[in-house]
């Protein structure tokens, strides 16, 4: 049977396929398995969030095959590529680069820590309010001035001090993607498996935030 000129370059358009794809894998800085989840806002793009995580936008768009390009709308949940570095320079901090092989997370400073544990923590959000601080007014435990990064915790589950990198939340307030916060705080109603964040602006910003599951990674 006479070979057809489409039979004769399967065979080559499979191999240059696999060329491109083995060059994909060698260049691209992530797994396409790895991932972390991103709840979408409005006016979120592809290609502002390629930006935000610094992530190449064809692999973004590779992860959210099934999502149309022109319907991203706020609740939406998108796959990001993890081990990359977020910058979230808006809020006055810039993050992070998590390896999640080694379980490794590095700070802008370039200093390194291990994550000892990860905990799923009910979290709420907090202000500078004087009604949300009584006497002691804007400040955490040790008289530091509240900023964005810093956490009120159970001291019995999560010891004062220690250096958390949290995922999960959705905050227009806080950095895209996750933030090294640390335990400096802590609040009466603030018991076992619950974190309070601060963030900026007022109460009833706040309040939009309500209860969000979080990750919380201990690092050492």
């Amino acid at each position: 049977m006479p070979m057809t000129m489409k039979t004769m370059l399967r065979p080559m358009i499979k191999s240059a396929a696999a060329v491109l794809a083995g060059l994909a894998l060698l260049s691209s800085p992530v797994s396409a398995s790895a991932a972390t989840t991103y709840v979408a806002k409005d006016g979120d793009t592809f290609w502002k969030l390629a930006q935000a995580f610094h992530v190449p936008l064809d692999k973004l768009m590779e992860m959210n095959e099934g999502i149309e390009p022109t319907n991203i709308y706020s609740g939406l949940k998108l796959s990001i590529p993890a081990g990359t570095t977020i910058h979230a320079s808006s809020a006055g901090i810039r993050l992070i680069a998590a390896d999640e092989g080694t379980k490794k997370v590095i700070d802008p400073t370039g200093k390194s820590y291990e994550v000892g544990r990860t905990l799923q923590i009910k979290a709420s959000a907090y202000t500078s309010a004087a009604s949300e601080n009584g006497k002691w007014g804007a400040v955490d435990y040790f008289g530091n001035p509240l900023r964005v990064g810093t956490v009120a915790v159970d001291p019995k589950q999560i010891p004062l001090g220690t250096k958390l990198y949290i995922t999960g939340y959705s905050y227009d307030g806080l950095p895209v993607g996750g933030m090294i916060a640390t335990a400096t705080d802590t609040g009466g109603s603030i018991k076992g498996d619950r974190i309070d964040i601060f963030v900026p602006g007022t109460t009833a910003e706040a309040r939009s935030f309500g209860f969000q599951w979080v990750k919380v990674h201990v690092l050492t």
